[in-house]
């Protein structure tokens, strides 16, 4: 049997366009120039400067001071497949978000260029000119308003104009289209403009620098060496908090606190499922979403041994009565700076008196770690506290296998088999804030006013160890803190959040009585 003239047979048609096989969208010049006609006029807006404008601007200036003649290229990225034609929730590079002050969802694919100029004559006295490249909104007489699934007004939504995302972020706007040439315009020669960029953001602004770089036959080897120092560089700037971000954080975590106390009035429901440890982690997840713009990270919800699992996300455990469960959970908020708080809360909202004795030496190194915190003590000692705490109790417990001092060397270590992780990371746009920071700036460097960090010991004995007492068996127990540095000391952003066993248990007992 023939094919009809009008078809493409299916050896012929392109994989990429069989996925628009399911689509039953007219192709009529009538439909087209009807569905491009009758729309109300979009309302000509004056927008006022986001927030985080001005203290992103000064972000920009450090950066144009430090690569002073480099062209900087930053991408948001693009979305990331989820299942075939179904992608994640986009989230854009954190290095893009600190740079522009922008969010949430609405620049997927947009890249920031900054472009040097004659020294002090770019933006804000800077030596570079920042132009944000976007895909704009779409005019609703164009086929993409209705036909594009990924950018069409009609399938996602309205997108920012280039005048609006100008206005709120003070950088100046171009369409997407022009990102090519910004990007690999006169770089060939000794005198050709170099490149430094933010790598394994977007997979087509790689290949585009490369073959850039490619062309300028630039040294590949010394190239990636100058982006792997951006990176370096963009990270160890987030290092301290500037007034917004910090003020960012702090609403994070107060969100984050009503999503423990979601978490409270759930537990009842929760140990009548089979799943219990899912309904722990739905009721945190309605309030992040409420709230904020998602969840920082996957929720840990980990109730029994499945709380001595240090990364828990299956969340498939029933919560029962007489056990513990671990909920470590942060709610990002629409700027996407993240909370990271861990509470370890009695199922039937008692403490036994083992979990008690293992929590309270939790809570003991703790104390002691947010108690050493001030400007000049080594970041690396908040963790030897906090370890010194653990291993004497361990030792009074009769568990630890040497003496205290031998398990603390370099050599010994033992204590190290219940508490195997560090007490501290930085926290802000990323949950493991500052990953590329060099070690002499973060777990070698003195804390600094405005640093922003968790503080988070625990103890976790497996069901599984034979290495200590049976009543200990099956108990993990973690107490994890957001903590600002201040000019004298250390504050604790979630301090209102109950974290000692009376306090605790006088808390669950309220929420499920109102």
């Amino acid at each position: 049997m023939t094919q009809p003239s009008d078809h493409v047979s299916a050896q012929d048609q392109p994989l990429e366009e069989r996925v628009e096989n399911r689509s039953h969208r007219p192709s009529s010049d009538a439909f087209k120039e009807f569905m491009g006609s009758h729309w109300k006029q979009a309302e000509d807006i004056e927008y006022q400067p986001d927030a985080a404008a001005e203290y992103a601007a000064q972000r920009r200036v450090t950066l144009s001071q430090r690569f002073p003649t480099d062209r900087l290229v930053i991408p948001a990225g693009a979305p990331k497949v989820r299942s075939n034609d179904t992608d994640y929730r986009f989230r854009p590079h954190s290095a893009f978000a600190h740079l522009t002050g922008l969010g949430v969802d609405h620049e997927p694919d947009a890249v920031l260029v900054m472009q040097p100029v004659a020294e002090g004559t770019g933006d804000h006295g800077s030596n570079h000119q920042a132009t944000l490249y976007f895909r704009p909104l779409a005019g609703r007489d164009s086929e993409e308003f209705y036909a594009n699934t990924k950018t069409g007004e009609f399938w996602v939504g309205p997108l920012p104009t280039l005048k609006e995302l100008h206005q709120r972020t003070g950088i100046q706007t171009q369409d997407l289209n022009a990102l090519d040439q910004a990007v690999t315009a006169d770089t060939a020669g000794d005198s050709g403009t170099r490149i430094r960029l933010v790598r394994n953001a977007d997979q087509n602004m790689d290949a585009m620098v490369d073959t850039a770089r490619i062309h300028a036959k630039a040294d590949l080897e010394e190239s990636d060496a100058r982006d792997a120092e951006l990176a370096e560089f963009l990270s160890e700037m987030r290092l301290i908090k500037d007034e917004y971000e910090i003020a960012e954080l702090r609403g994070s975590v107060e969100s984050t606190i009503r999503g423990f106390e979601d978490i409270v009035r759930a537990i009842p429901q929760a140990t009548q499922h089979t799943r219990g440890e899912r309904v722990i982690e739905t009721a945190f997840f309605a309030r992040a979403r409420l709230e904020g713009n998602d969840l920082g990270y996957d929720t840990i919800a980990a109730a029994g041994n499945n709380a001595t699992v240090l990364h828990w996300i299956r969340n498939t455990g029933p919560v029962k009565e007489g056990e513990l469960l671990l909920v470590d959970a942060g709610v990002e908020a629409d700027s996407l700076y993240t909370a990271d708080i861990t509470r370890t809360l009695p199922v039937n909202g008692k403490f036994s008196e083992v979990q008690a004795k293992v929590y309270n030496a939790v809570l003991a190194a703790a104390d002691a770690a947010l108690a050493a915190a001030k400007p000049g003590v080594l970041f690396r000692d908040i963790h030897n506290t906090a370890m010194e705490i653990l291993a004497q109790h361990l030792e009074q417990w009769g568990i630890l296998p040497v003496s205290v001092e031998e398990a603390l060397s370099p050599e010994g270590q033992h204590h190290r088999r219940w508490m195997p992780h560090g007490t501290s990371h930085h926290l802000g746009l990323d949950v493991h804030d500052c990953a590329q920071a060099r070690r002499e700036m973060y777990l070698d460097a003195p804390l600094r006013e405005g640093m922003v960090f968790t503080i988070e010991p625990g103890l976790y004995f497996k069901q599984e160890d034979l290495a200590i007492p049976e009543e200990y068996r099956g108990i993990g127990v973690r107490i994890e803190d957001d903590i600002l540095v201040t000019a004298d000391g250390a504050e604790s952003l979630s301090a209102h959040l109950p974290r000692t066993v009376e306090d605790i248990e006088a808390w669950m007992q309220r929420l499920w009585q109102d």
